[in-house]
């Protein structure tokens, strides 16, 4: 890809989404971001377009995407809500089918789990503890994984995080596909991890875990 490359994030003003928008317009991509508060963007720059609006609103969706190469979805919700993240996703993928887009990366959680992990005891002990806590955001996250295989045409990465601290140290980030290889990792390098990603071919249609 080249550099006159438009990324769309969803989540842009999120604790992960501001670093993920940074990281992009220091390695040269322009980015168009959807907000619902514009003033709540405190990185401004003149490769950065704001789209206002709401994610729920699929129209919104399909001005942010318009001419956009690669979507990143960072989009995080109070968990007091109803979850939604399996209707956004599916907006998104609808709207980028419609639009010929083709990358996608996304983020879940290190407690989703899929065939073909092996988690250690202690994972296996946190993902049904979160199940217990959480179940009807992890219903909705399993919907959305789900849901992900069913769009084959599209090249997506589902990244699964462990607890993040915000933080702009950095550290070696640890990769898996069947288990958390540890306990924590910094927005920051969650951000830099999915950069990585936006040309790279080894976690497509996968799940990968990534901790420090």
């Amino acid at each position: 890809m080249d550099h006159f490359t438009k990324i769309a994030i969803i989540g842009g003003t999120g604790t992960v989404g501001r670093h993920i928008a940074t990281r992009s317009i220091q390695q040269g991509y322009h980015v168009r971001m959807l907000v619902r508060n514009p003033e709540r963007v405190s990185y401004k720059h003149d490769k950065i377009e704001i789209v206002q609006g709401q994610i729920q609103e699929i129209e919104n969706i399909r001005e942010l995407l318009k001419d956009c190469k690669v979507v990143i979805n960072a989009f995080g919700q109070p968990t007091k809500e109803k979850p939604i993240y399996s209707q956004v996703t599916k907006d998104i993928l609808d709207v980028m089918t419609e639009l010929n887009i083709t990358r996608y990366i996304g983020v879940s959680g290190g407690s989703l789990t899929i065939s073909g992990d092996n988690k250690s005891t202690l994972n296996r002990f946190g993902a049904k503890l979160f199940e217990l806590l959480f179940s009807e955001m992890m219903e909705d996250k399993k919907a959305e994984w789900e849901l992900l295989s069913k769009y084959k045409h599209i090249q997506w990465t589902m990244i699964r995080l462990p607890f993040v601290k915000d933080s702009l140290k950095t550290k070696k980030v640890k990769e898996s596909l069947t288990d958390m290889p540890g306990t924590k990792i910094t927005n920051q390098d969650i951000a830099s991890f999915i950069m990585e990603q936006v040309e790279n071919s080894k976690y497509i249609h996968k799940a990968p875990f990534i901790s420090h």
